[in-house]
């Protein structure tokens, strides 16, 4: 991943939601906090960022987030329906102007089949009712390599968005 890019569009993301008086909070399975983390580490995050959640276990997306255990069972935790549905719960938790919501497979081990392998990761991004983005994407490389990936595009979809608001 290219540092310097990387950094540009986290610290771009954070002046314009300033600039805007907009919030974001962040509902993360796979990426671990990676996302909100990274979005925190921009200068006068205080202003934009409030907060996050890990629901890495399957049962923390039901308990708190509100998955259906239907959508868990049919479409497997890491699944576009439950990134969905992650953010909806998301929104009913933390009050912010935009919500994203992230699912994926960094690793072996959990619902990979050959159409959905390893490193397919699901980002979903609202604000209010409003859908910013949607996507599938599938990542190569190492655990970390795929979390830094897809740190980096929710960060390419959020300027985008962001932009596109000015």
């Amino acid at each position: 991943m290219e540092s310097h890019i990387y950094r540009f569009l986290l610290h771009a993301c954070g002046e314009l939601m300033i600039k805007n008086k907009l919030s974001i909070a962040f509902a993360e399975s796979a990426t671990a906090g990676r996302i909100t983390a990274e979005f925190a580490m921009i200068p006068d995050a205080g202003k934009f960022l409030k907060g996050g959640i890990i629901c890495y276990d399957a049962a923390i997306k039901h308990s708190l987030l509100k998955v259906p255990e239907q959508q868990l069972e049919t479409f497997s935790p890491e699944s576009e329906i439950v990134t969905l549905s992650i953010t909806a719960g998301l929104q009913r938790l933390i009050p912010a102007t935009i919500h994203v919501g992230c699912t994926g497979l960094t690793a072996p081990g959990g619902s990979e089949t050959k159409e959905k392998p390893v490193g397919t990761m699901f980002l979903y991004g609202i604000s209010g009712h409003e859908l910013i983005f949607s996507e599938r994407t599938v990542y190569q490389g190492s655990p970390q390599d795929i979390v830094e990936q897809t740190v980096m595009r929710v960060a390419q979809l959020l300027h985008a968005y962001l932009l596109d608001k000015e």
